[in-house]
C-alpha cells in the first residue's frame, strides 16, 4: 500500500528525529561521484546492491527507486549542486509508518579523490524510528558496499 509523505525541504536533514550520517572516501574526483549520483541515475542499480532498478523522471526533477526486498519510493531531487550535493524527498513509499524521508549525499575533495558523507533523514510513527535506529548497522553496511563499488566501477576501462 502506497503512503503519502510529508513534504519537507532539504533543512529537515538537519533536524530529523532520526538522522544516520555516514562517510566514506573514493579515490573519483568530486565531478565523476556526482555525475553518477544524479546524472546516471540507472546506473545506481549497478552500484548500489540494494537498488533493484532507478529512473530519472520528470526531467531528472523525479526518481522512482525500487529496493531489492520490495520497498519502493517516488522522490523529488530536493538539491542538484555539482559538484557538491546531491539530495532528494521520498514522497511516496509502501514502507509502514513513513512520515519524511530526506537522503542528502555531499561531496568534498579529498586529495586527489572525493569524501562522500551520506545523511539518511527520517520520521515517522514510533515503531518506524525505531526500526530506523535498528537498521542503522545495515545501512552503513550498504553505504560503504555502495560507495567502494562505485569507486571501482568509475576506476574502470568505461568510468
Amino acid at each position: 500500500m502506497a503512503h503519502l509523505l510529508r513534504e519537507v525541504g532539504l533543512d529537515f536533514v538537519g533536524t530529523a528525529p532520526v538522522r544516520h550520517v555516514f562517510t566514506r572516501e573514493t579515490s573519483a574526483p568530486p565531478e565523476a561521484v556526482f555525475a553518477a549520483l544524479a546524472e546516471d541515475v540507472p546506473g545506481w542499480a549497478q552500484w548500489f546492491s540494494a537498488v533493484r532498478t532507478a529512473v530519472s523522471v520528470d526531467g531528472g526533477a523525479r526518481r522512482e527507486i525500487r529496493l531489492r526486498g520490495g520497498a519502493r519510493f517516488d522522490e523529488t531531487i530536493l538539491a542538484a549542486q555539482s559538484p557538491e550535493v546531491y539530495a532528494y524527498r521520498v514522497d511516496v513509499t509502501n514502507l509502514p509508518g513513513a512520515r519524511a524521508v530526506v537522503e542528502e549525499w555531499r561531496l568534498a575533495p579529498a586529495g586527489t579523490g572525493t569524501r562522500v558523507r551520506w545523511t539518511f533523514a527520517a520520521d515517522g510513527t514510533a515503531p518506524f524510528r525505531f526500526s530506523c535506529s535498528l537498521a542503522r548497522a545495515g545501512l552503513g553496511r550498504a553505504f560503504r558496499g555502495a560507495v567502494t563499488a562505485l569507486d571501482r566501477r568509475l576506476a574502470g576501462p568505461a568510468g
